[in-house]
């Protein structure tokens, strides 16, 4: 006879561990099917906690080599030991990956090691194995880097974001493929140990899917760096020789044909959902055009008894949304209401300085015809930032100009990654302006800029 389990989460990364955990906590009895030999999915292994281990290894060799002097900090020549740096960065990772596994242990949470493919509703197959009965199966599966056609990813010279992230050497010239947040953070990291870095966006500027200010204002400090960027421009193919890798670049909108030279190219264009061998065809599981399930607001898909939730479904590719739909589907299954609301999820890029986003851009509320104001406050005005000698960039607040209730904030500046939690929290709780500026923030300290750009709506920003 199978072995029986109320849920069983195939996936092992933020969304599915989370739920794994929230199911056994609330009393079921919970198996994790994962094909990786660690948990943590993507983002624990070969993404977020990897590549921020290097963007702050190399931050650290950067300002070390450029930024210590005015603070009268004076070093000898500096080295970098590449290796030393990389065995840190698999340090980190390891001890995540088995701090996932202690959890598991701890609640009571059996990871089934292989891959899964759902053979019928309530039955799990592993590797052609025995099969598992599940009261619930939850589809938290992930995803996986896009592929740029003509231009095979051999983790070689051309890489996805997993080869950029275990590197041998500092390449002399490197290729991004994509002004998204991976190539940008990942061109970051290799920018400042030393590669000349090139990234080339189709779309007329980077992360086009943030307010429209905040792309240009990260590019013109990157290309300070020495980061170049070519927008607007396509790849049409790229061919390998001995000295490295060729592209062939045209305009976007068409023209003349450009050449660019590189020893290694990133291609960091998008990610897409992975379901592969899943068997969802064969089970009639509907998606999007997109290749997304399709899901309801219980995360159930259209055959019953399966869910699915994080980068296999709709809303933002991000680890902490993943983490949210896990937890909010568990409870769902448990009889609660729990819902996550994507435009309160916020969104980082890592780069330095740091850009940070929540709720509606400027761009939104215009195609919506939602009347709103705009209040602005730039770190250079700020105290503690004129401290730290770290003052790029501003915080900006949208809010309704009925209600004053805000609607979105974006962020670029020091440690913005940590500033958006208070403007996240805001949009949770339906706050105004007037209250995030009527809030006592400390002196002298960074979330100041918020509580001053809250103040700027109304026109009444005291320090500039």
């Amino acid at each position: 006879m199978a072995e029986h389990f109320d849920v069983v989460v195939i996936g092992g990364g933020p969304g599915g561990y989370v739920a794994a955990i929230r199911a056994a906590q609330l009393g079921m009895r919970v198996a994790c099917v994962e094909a990786r030999a660690a948990l943590g999915g993507t983002c624990l292994n070969i993404g977020c906690i990897p590549s921020k281990a290097l963007l702050q290894s190399s931050e650290k060799f950067a300002e070390a080599r450029h930024g210590l002097a005015e603070h009268g900090v004076t070093l000898g020549e500096i080295g970098l030991d590449l290796a030393a740096m990389m065995a840190r960065k698999d340090k980190v990772v390891t001890a995540l990956t088995r701090g996932v596994e202690f959890l598991f242990r701890k609640n009571k949470v059996e990871w089934l090691k292989g891959r899964a493919r759902i053979a019928a509703p309530g039955r799990v197959a592993l590797d052609g194995g025995p099969e598992v009965e599940a009261g619930a199966i939850v589809i938290a599966t992930g995803s996986e880097s896009i592929p740029l056609p003509g231009l095979a990813v051999d983790e070689t010279r051309i890489l996805s974001s997993t080869g950029a992230l275990a590197l041998a050497r500092v390449p002399e010239r490197l290729a991004v493929i994509g002004g998204g947040y991976i190539g940008l953070e990942l061109g970051s990291v290799w920018a400042r140990l030393g590669a000349k870095v090139t990234v080339i966006e189709y779309l007329d500027r980077i992360l086009p899917n943030m307010d429209r200010e905040l792309g240009p204002a990260l590019q013109r400090v990157l290309a300070r760096s020495g980061i170049a960027f070519k927008l607007a421009t396509k790849v049409v193919s790229g061919s390998l020789g001995n000295d490295g890798v060729t592209l062939e670049l045209e305009p976007a909108a068409g023209g003349a044909r450009d050449s660019l030279a590189a020893d290694i190219v990133l291609v960091a264009i998008g990610r897409r959902p992975y379901t592969q061998g899943l068997g969802l065809d064969e089970l009639g599981v509907a998606r999007d055009a997109a290749g997304r399930i399709a899901v309801d607001a219980d995360f159930a898909t259209n055959i019953a008894g399966i869910y699915a939730i994080g980068d296999a479904i709709a809303g933002p590719m991000l680890a902490h949304k993943a983490s949210e739909d896990g937890v909010a589907v568990i409870e769902r299954l448990a009889g609660q209401k729990t819902a996550v609301d994507y435009d309160r999820v916020p969104s980082v890029v890592y780069t330095a300085p740091e850009l940070a986003a929540v709720g509606k851009t400027e761009e939104e509320l215009k195609a919506a015809g939602t009347p709103y104001r705009v209040g602005k406050f730039p770190f250079s005005a700020n105290p503690r930032a004129r401290a730290n000698g770290d003052t790029e960039g501003f915080v900006k607040v949208l809010a309704e100009a009925a209600s004053d209730r805000v609607l979105g904030v974006h962020i670029i500046g020091p440690d913005a990654g940590t500033l958006i939690a208070e403007a996240t929290l805001a949009l949770e709780f339906g706050a105004s302006a007037e209250d995030i500026a009527r809030t006592c923030h400390a002196h002298p300290t960074l979330p100041e800029a918020l509580k001053e750009a809250a103040l700027a709506v109304a026109g009444r920003a005291i320090h500039i």
